[in-house]
């Protein structure tokens, strides 16, 4: 039996106001906003989301 890859995945950003760096999950159903100081970092588009914040790192 193969096993299957999962293909979803968390990304580190940095808030591109206030510099906040948070976790984010690749595939979002609702906008993402920073904790600090409410930037939109990321926005669902029926898919894959469409990350605004610099991605530092995708996490494992």
């Amino acid at each position: 039996m193969k096993q299957r890859k999962n293909k979803s995945q968390f990304f580190k950003v940095r808030c591109n106001k206030c510099k906040n760096e948070q976790n984010v999950f690749n595939k979002c159903s609702s906008e993402i906003k920073c904790l600090v100081c409410d930037e939109i970092l990321a926005m669902p588009t029926g898919g894959k989301s469409k990350v605004i914040a610099k991605i530092l790192e995708a996490l494992e």
